[in-house]
């Protein structure tokens, strides 16, 4: 069973007030966002753990910021 994240329906919701543009790059972002949950489902599927850490947080300059991350997996290991 795969889980609900609701990426897109929360991007949207939470896009509703701003312009057009702003509102097109969520959209690119949730698309990422998406396609990355499957990645790690499918990571995880395959024998590994994933977790997502902020490895920086990037300014804009005009107060806005946004968090940048970096995966850190662990393979499992064969015990027998």
């Amino acid at each position: 069973m795969t889980p609900k994240t609701r990426v897109k329906e929360r991007a949207e919701e939470q896009s509703s007030t701003m312009n057009a543009d702003q509102q097109a790059t969520i959209r690119m972002v949730a698309n990422d966002l998406h396609r990355l949950n499957q990645s790690v489902m499918k990571a995880v599927e395959a024998g590994v753990s994933v977790e997502l850490v902020r490895s920086a947080r990037h300014h804009g300059g005009e107060g806005n910021w946004g968090d940048l991350l970096i995966p850190v997996i662990v393979s499992q290991s064969a015990h027998g």
